[in-house]
């Protein structure tokens, strides 16, 4: 049975990013589940995927439920819908929106395909974490105290824009360069 790893990217900041692994014939609802999990995000907002190109352009929607607004086609439904068949080219890309209000966007790229399952894992399942997951509801209590912290430790508006004056030698500019050739050539 494939096994298909996705990136799943915060449009804000493409450094901040999780793997996850899901079946093939898992549908999107798991997929949506395992993004809020990687993400620390609760379950209590509309959600909706887009399949996307290479622009990341919005196309055929896969949604959580059919929502009350106009559509260019029947949107498809996130539980009815197993991610394989939406999978049209080997770096697919889809556009998941969560939480209309707050228009969390995350984009999802495929980035491997596996025939063998790892019996150790249960799919769907984060495989990778890089950088700090946005808060959902603002702040987080640690990690933006420990932000504040290194704000005021490393404050350097007090010092200005790093230049001094031209011909203003920095302190330990008159020690001499004590190299000789010889030491040059020793490498």
């Amino acid at each position: 049975m494939a096994v298909l790893r996705f990136r799943i990217y915060w449009e804000e900041d493409d450094a901040i990013y999780r793997d996850v692994a899901i079946k093939h014939t898992q549908n999107f609802k798991e997929l949506h589940e395992i993004i809020l999990k990687a993400y620390e995000f609760d379950n209590k907002h509309k959600a909706t995927f887009h399949r996307s190109n290479d622009l990341w352009q919005k196309g055929r929607e896969i949604t959580l439920e059919k929502y009350e607004k106009n559509y260019k086609a029947e949107p498809l439904l996130m539980e009815e819908t197993a991610v394989g068949t939406e999978i049209r080219e080997p770096n697919q890309k889809f556009i998941y929106i969560y939480d209309f209000n707050k228009n969390w966007t995350f984009l999802v790229e495929l980035i491997n395909v596996s025939k063998e399952e790892n019996p150790k894992l249960t799919y769907p399942c984060v495989v990778r974490s890089e950088g700090i997951a946005p808060s959902q509801y603002g702040t987080k209590g640690l990690v933006g105290d420990k932000l504040a912290e290194m704000e005021e430790k490393y404050d350097l508006s007090a010092v200005g824009e790093g230049f001094g004056e031209e011909g203003e030698e920095s302190e330990g500019a008159e020690e001499e360069d004590t190299t000789t050739e010889e030491d040059d050539t020793a490498f």
